[in-house]
């Protein structure tokens, strides 16, 4: 499986399930085992390694703003939701976290910005498929810390003045 067909089936999920991000995993887990064990795996390493390229002190921030606040697991399901959202979005909040704010039509914190079981659907999938558990997937690890330059999240003029346009929009 190749990048495109990696977003061609986060897209064609997350439009079947309307943007609920549980109903786009069940719909994932049952486009993935239609396909060979393989090419889940090979979806695995796609998710997996947007997931730890999402890994960084700037989206967390941004995050922090969507959902009023972003514990670890928080940011973790986050970045699953974020992946779930498509390449336009993934790509342009890993560029630009603020970006957010124009590229999200709307938001709910109820549904929205928690997708912890987008990033079980392959592992289900294998399951089902094979009757193991995924190997390891062959690809690095992700860092210990985020990247980048680390946020007083509790301050909130910082936040306001690293993200004025998800800032206005979420919180103004």
């Amino acid at each position: 499986m190749d990048e495109t067909e990696f977003w061609e089936l986060v897209d064609t999920t997350r439009e079947a399930a309307e943007g609920d991000p549980e109903e786009q995993a069940d719909l994932l887990v049952e486009r993935l085992v239609q396909l060979d064990p393989d090419a889940v795996l090979d979806f695995a390493r796609h998710f997996e390694a947007r997931y730890n390229r999402a890994y960084r002190w700037d989206l967390w921030g941004a995050a922090w703003v969507l959902l009023d606040g972003a514990s670890d697991d928080a940011f973790d399901f986050f970045r699953c939701w974020l992946i779930g959202q498509g390449r336009e979005v993934f790509e342009g909040a890993v560029h630009d976290p603020d970006s957010l704010a124009d590229l999200l039509e709307d938001f709910d914190e109820e549904i929205d910005g928690d997708g912890e079981e987008l990033g079980y659907a392959a592992d289900e999938a294998y399951e089902q498929l094979t009757g193991t558990v995924a190997p390891d997937l062959g690809i690095p690890p992700a860092a210990a810390e985020p990247e980048g330059t680390a946020l007083d999240f509790e301050n909130e003029s910082v936040i306001a003045d690293r993200y004025p346009k998800l800032w206005e929009r979420f919180k103004g």
